[in-house]
């Protein structure tokens, strides 16, 4: 493959299962109408949930592309060098982690309550949701690193570090994807909001797609094998 097809590699794939994803999404609402209920700000909850579908498929798409262009054509380290380039990427992959839970924050506020379950229930799993994720985020910054979570061996051709097995990811060669989405579930089970919910489970299965047609392909490049 030339560069230009190894940069798309597996991306037909990705945005067919995106397509899937979001037709799935408008048959849930098609026949949950009642999940749109409520407003924030003069902002109707349909505005509020597509919002928070937005953001990820911007992040996913921003990861991918800032990856394989520096992976393959250095785009950005032959123009800033690598710790500049390496800490502007960083940058805008963080505003969008954390837009993606702001969004989902205001979408659960403007659905609250129109999840049909006891709250007490609600609260308890957010209780045990939480347990993973706190360990998850410190199993990052003791065993994996900061850098290695934002991508850093797309970016710097020297580093090799061997596959993590501490921590939480001793359990698990997929921690990040496995438990770190779950925070985006904490909003919809404290608000008690459907919508919510529903699009952290979309966040869930889309973190995925972009591990099997992006992250593991580029894995095999930088590695030569996978977990």
């Amino acid at each position: 493959m030339n560069t230009t097809q190894k940069i798309f590699e597996l991306q037909i794939w990705h945005f067919f299962s995106l397509i899937v994803l979001l037709l799935s999404i408008k048959l849930y609402i098609y026949n949950r109408p009642e999940v749109l209920n409520g407003s924030l700000w003069g902002i109707g909850t349909n505005e509020w949930l597509w919002l928070a579908i937005a953001v990820p498929i911007i992040h996913q798409i921003y990861v991918w592309l800032v990856w394989r262009l520096e992976l393959y054509k250095k785009t950005f380290t032959k123009r800033y060098g690598l710790n500049r380039a390496f800490k502007l990427y960083a940058i805008g992959f963080s505003l969008l982690f954390v837009s993606r839970l702001i969004a989902i924050i205001f979408l659960a506020y403007s659905n609250k309550n129109s999840l049909p379950i006891v709250p007490v229930l609600s609260y308890v799993l957010a209780v045990v949701i939480a347990i993973p994720i706190i360990y998850l985020f410190y199993s990052i910054k003791k065993y994996f690193t900061i850098a290695r979570a934002y991508g850093i061996d797309h970016f710097d051709k020297n580093y090799n570090e061997p596959y993590v097995k501490k921590g939480i990811f001793k359990y698990t060669d997929n921690g990040m994807y496995v438990y770190g989405l779950m925070i985006l579930y904490l909003p919809g089970l404290l608000f008690l909001s459907e919508a919510a919910l529903l699009v952290a489970l979309f966040n869930h299965v889309y973190i995925w797609v972009h591990y099997y047609f992006t992250e593991r392909p580029d894995m095999v490049t930088i590695y030569g094998k996978v977990p």
